[in-house]
């Protein structure tokens, strides 16, 4: 008999207890301008701020947030700043994946002892407001987990930060959790990773694809999604796969100069809704599958809640599993490296990852590589 995701995810070791994810945070070359950027066209709200009127003498930091998804833009005030390195290297990229856990010290004792790289020793730091402790170690490239012990602390975010008023505060647009972060590796490096999180942080791989699974006329990939033991944390891992021409996978590895983090997937309870907003906004998104794709989706999908018509104006995917159904949709990159970009997604009972959606998106993504010129 199939096992459901729940099965699945119940055979995670979970020796290291993650309540969800705390916050992800970017190196950019100007934090204040990717603030407004992620205000204006995103609809976060300003929350927290750190920088040289706190106190904090080498970096500024923006914490921006909406529904329970935490954003941190971060810029290093000085060309010899690692910050500063890492934004020469990468470009602007997702640095931190912070997870919020109840004991960053024994979190960073039981990763370290299975064989982590140290990022950061456990550190308390405390204000007026009471303590969090937090501590990191390396994955995959540069990019890093952060866990985060904040049950003693009722500040607005981390001591060291000050609440962040501003008269400028756009509406939300319906985006309410980090639903999972991907990350692509190099050639060959996928179950070399995805042992990684087995063995050091006690994660179970619930899904797999091969090259056979995803792949265009052009390209290929290999994926597998790696989660934690209550489903709260779930991190997909590609790799490139070998195909006639240059795939999605190989172009952000040249082009972010190491592997990182592709793309971050949030959630919302109304696509349709969130998705117009998004677009009025300015926020570009790949372009539409052939009509075909919405013609065919009846037979594929089976009947759902919302307008074929509408979702087809705006080039919403729909895949089903098991469980129920999913719509999602891709932005281009947001910035001018073809790098990360953001998934916005709906749930309606499925707990997969669009398997069916793989060839209508990635042929997208090679429409956009041809312009650039890197397929």
């Amino acid at each position: 008999m199939k096992q459901t995701f729940a099965e699945k995810i119940a055979l995670a070791q979970d020796f290291l207890p993650i309540n969800g994810t705390d916050y992800i945070e970017f190196y950019v070359g100007n934090a204040k301008q990717a603030a407004h950027f992620y205000k204006t066209a995103f609809g976060f709200q300003s929350e927290a701020y750190a920088g040289p009127e706190t106190g904090v003498r080498d970096r500024a930091s923006y914490v921006l947030r909406q529904g329970k998804i935490r954003l941190v833009l971060t810029t290093a005030l000085r060309s010899d700043h690692l910050i500063s390195e890492h934004v020469k290297k990468h470009g602007d990229g997702l640095k931190i994946l912070a997870l919020w856990v109840d004991d960053a010290t024994k979190a960073f004792e039981e990763t370290t002892k299975r064989g982590a790289q140290v990022y950061q020793e456990p550190q308390v730091l405390s204000d007026e407001y009471g303590e969090a402790v937090t501590s990191g170690i390396y994955t995959y490239g540069e990019t890093v987990h952060l866990f985060v012990e904040r049950k003693n602390y009722n500040g607005v975010f981390l001591p060291g930060y000050q609440a962040w008023e501003s008269d400028y505060q756009p509406e939300e647009v319906g985006l309410l959790y980090i639903d999972h972060c991907v990350g692509n590796v190099g050639w060959n490096k996928m179950n070399e990773t995805v042992e990684w999180y087995q063995q050091v942080m006690g994660f179970v791989n619930v899904l797999s694809f091969d090259d056979k699974q995803i792949n265009t006329e052009y390209s290929a990939l290999m994926s597998k999604v790696m989660s934690n033991g209550n489903g709260y944390v779930k991190f997909p891992i590609n790799e490139p796969a070998e195909g006639q021409k240059k795939s999605q996978i190989e172009e952000y590895l040249e082009f972010y100069e190491g592997e990182g983090v592709q793309h971050a997937a949030l959630a919302t309870k109304d696509i349709v809704k969130t998705v117009k907003e998004l677009k009025a906004r300015g926020v570009e998104f790949l372009g539409a599958p052939p009509e075909a794709y919405y013609d065919m989706l009846p037979d594929r999908v089976g009947q759902i809640d919302e307008e074929i018509k509408i979702i087809q104006d705006l080039g919403i995917l729909v895949d089903r599993d098991d469980e129920g159904y999913l719509l999602q949709i891709f932005t281009k990159p947001v910035e001018d490296r073809p790098t990360l970009f953001f998934e916005i997604i709906q749930r309606k009972g499925a707990q997969s990852f669009g398997a069916g959606n793989f060839k209508a998106l990635f042929e997208a993504i090679e429409r956009e590589q041809a312009k650039r010129g890197n397929l």
